[in-house]
């Protein structure tokens, strides 16, 4: 469990690379291709970082935006590291394209997908409420398979190593011990305030939610879906963050065991080289703070 006097750092892993997320300041460490390290830093938005984030739900809002924006930038910055060697950049255009058609996928294959199969239980074969909870079932499913099979891509496999290797990290530094490589290997790959949790949580609370939402018409079953996304989203992060602080207790431990399970498709035991990335984005995220 993270100390109440010790700072809260979470990060991200890309493309042979970590992202670290501060308290003001945002650090991403990348391998480049001839065995160097990049190394970036740039201060958060205070539209993350103001009072908004102390609030109930809204913060839940806020991060999921502030991930997904991280994260794009982070992707971009990662992708055009290892361009490098090639001479090339990936321009922004180009990343925001490929970022708007993964939300549409997305939301396609999670929600859309669910929810079509689901309606042969509607009607004279069921009720809203089983077809709702069918649909929860098939998301469930399709989460799951999905996390498994890209799993198994080499590059991917890749990324989930340096995943492994950013949850390790962040467990030393909540535990106040000396990030090297030897204090590092102590820990787990798995942490409870993974986006891998937060997904699977995100799925099991749509399930509670949208099973008492009701299916006709029509325009209104296929928009709820959208709509509340950012609700589920606010509801997950309360969740998991509440998990995160309290680790110890047996009874959140127990409720949140599946999104420790899970982790074991999400991450990899990483070779030391991605310790070392994930230590010098900790590091540098670290002293960026220390310094504003």
């Amino acid at each position: 469990m993270a100390s109440v006097d010790r700072p809260t750092y979470g990060g991200q892993a890309v493309l042979e690379g970590v992202l670290i997320r501060g308290q003001r300041h945002a650090a991403i460490a990348v391998r480049r291709p001839d065995g160097t390290m990049a190394l970036k830093c740039e201060p958060l938005s205070s539209v993350y970082t103001g009072g908004l984030r102390k609030v109930p739900v809204i913060r839940g809002i806020l991060v999921l935006a502030e991930t997904l924006t991280l994260g794009m930038r982070a992707l971009t910055y990662s992708a055009n590291v290892a361009a490098e060697a090639e001479g090339e950049e990936i321009g922004k255009g180009a990343m925001a394209l490929t970022f708007a058609f993964s939300m549409v996928f997305a939301i396609g294959l999670f929600f859309m997908v669910p929810l079509l199969a689901s309606t042969a239980v509607e009607g004279p074969l069921g009720s809203d409420l089983l077809a709702n909870l069918v649909e929860g079932i098939i998301r469930l499913g399709v989460f799951l398979a999905y996390i498994y099979l890209i799993g198994r891509m080499d590059q991917i496999a890749r990324v989930f190593m340096y995943h492994g290797a950013e949850h390790m990290t962040v467990h030393a530094q909540e535990a106040g011990q000396p990030l090297d490589i030897e204090s590092v290997r102590r820990y787990p790959t798995a942490h409870p305030r993974c986006g891998t949790a937060f997904l699977l949580t995100v799925v099991v609370v749509s399930i509670a939610v949208f099973t008492f939402v009701g299916r006709h018409p029509l325009w209104w079953l296929f928009t709820s879906r959208i709509v509340l996304v950012p609700l589920v989203a606010a509801i997950s992060y309360e969740a998991i963050r509440f998990s995160g602080f309290h680790s110890d207790n047996p009874i959140v431990r127990v409720l949140f065991a599946p999104s420790l399970w899970l982790q074991a498709l999400t991450t990899r035991q990483p070779e030391d080289g991605q310790i070392e990335v994930a230590i010098a984005a900790m590091e540098h995220a670290i002293a960026a703070d220390e310094g504003a």
